[in-house]
């Protein structure tokens, strides 16, 4: 039996980007501005931990709609409507956020389990008695052990929620690692996945870009607020450059301009659903620590360590994109890695006495380096 005709991409369309994939991932805009603001009012051990779970949760409900799309043809009307139906659930869960672990938790579990179910169930249908139909079944079983945590999680009290919550992010990221292997039942090997590594990475790269987006909001949420003297405007200078910089070395990193790579599956897996993860918490990261730079005369701990923080998480993802694109071993990155945590270091024993900019300018001054010279390792590659 084939996949349902009027659902599959053909080979002409396979890598475009339709406009309901666009227009999906604008509730990701406010999901990123609610975590921003989640850490920013929670800015502790807990509310990192609170951050990440939901982070967690955010990413893997957008991951697997543009997994999904890369079968589906986005003009479809049945289509069209599975994604407005994921878009809604996204944006009660980007509602909930703030409240995830007070009283939004079933709003936020409950959206969040119905988009793990609805796309394995759609694309069941879509491709029953095929490969991919099968791979979604094991997909959703998966899912559903998963959705046990979730669900006892939103029962129980905030601090004992996020340890369990931290167990459903666990399992739901292992999956596809394990190749949705469940004893008895069946598996869904990396091979049997027919993905097309375009569509994912243009997918990838454009979620980037909204995380990106996040830092201009809230540069201009403070400026809005604030006396624009010649002091914050040097901050947003400074501020706003860290955040080009950013932009143009991942576009260096992943841009429409990289060739060639590892096209499996299995690295396609490793290179956008988890590398791409730590790159975006990364962006947002350095959205939180550009508005409190900008927005508190003084330098603390947490400040720095955010500071540092989201420039780390992001070259982490780096590592973990190169490594399973190209197989490299990215020791730039680790020397970039190794300078930001001696500045952390430096950071928090001066804390009471370092100037905000001169944190700000020593951050600036590795990401520009690294930013530098993947543009030149990628104009030399392409000579």
């Amino acid at each position: 039996m084939s996949p349902t005709p009027s659902l599959s991409r053909s080979a002409r369309n396979r890598s475009e980007v339709g406009p309901v994939e666009l227009f999906f991932d604008l509730v990701y805009v406010f999901a990123i501005i609610q975590l921003s603001h989640l850490l920013i009012e929670h800015l502790s051990w807990t509310g990192a931990a609170q951050t990440a779970i939901v982070f967690a949760a955010v990413w893997w409900g957008w991951n697997y709609t543009a997994w999904a799309m890369n079968w589906l043809d986005p003009s479809r009307t049945s289509v069209q409507v599975m994604s407005g139906a994921l878009m809604l659930a996204a944006l009660g869960m980007a509602t909930a956020i703030p409240d995830a672990f007070g009283d939004g938790a079933w709003l936020f579990v409950g959206s969040y389990l119905f988009m793990g179910v609805l796309r394995p169930v759609f694309m069941m249908v879509a491709y029953r008695g095929q490969q991919l139909g099968s791979n979604y079944r094991m997909l959703l079983i998966w899912t559903l052990g998963a959705g046990v945590f979730w669900v006892a999680g939103a029962f129980a009290e905030s601090e004992l929620r996020l340890l369990i919550w931290a167990v459903a992010v666990i399992i739901d990221y292992l999956a596809p690692k394990l190749e949705f292997r469940v004893p008895g039942v069946g598996m869904a090997p990396s091979e049997t996945w027919d993905t097309d590594a375009e569509h994912l990475a243009e997918r990838n790269r454009l979620v980037f870009i909204i995380a990106l987006g996040e830092s201009i909001l809230l540069m201009g949420g403070v400026i809005s607020v604030a006396e624009l003297d010649a002091s914050l405007a040097l901050s947003v200078f400074v501020g706003f450059a860290g955040l080009f910089v950013l932009w143009w070395n991942y576009f260096a990193l992943a841009g429409p301009e990289t060739q060639g790579g590892d096209g499996s599956t299995a690295a396609l897996r490793d290179g956008y659903a988890y590398a791409h993860a730590f790159m975006v918490l990364g962006a947002i990261l350095v959205a939180v620590s550009t508005e409190l730079r900008l927005s508190h005369e003084h330098l603390d701990t947490a400040i720095v360590l955010v500071t540092v923080a989201g420039p780390l998480v992001y070259l982490v993802g780096n590592v973990l994109f190169l490594r399973s694109r190209f197989g490299k071993i990215a020791q730039s990155r680790f020397i970039a890695m190794t300078v930001l945590v001696l500045i952390g270091a430096v950071g928090i024993v001066l804390v009471d006495s370092l100037p905000t900019m001169a944190l700000s300018l020593a951050v600036l001054a590795v990401t520009s380096t690294l930013a530098a010279l993947t543009v030149r390792s990628r104009r030399t590659r392409t000579a």
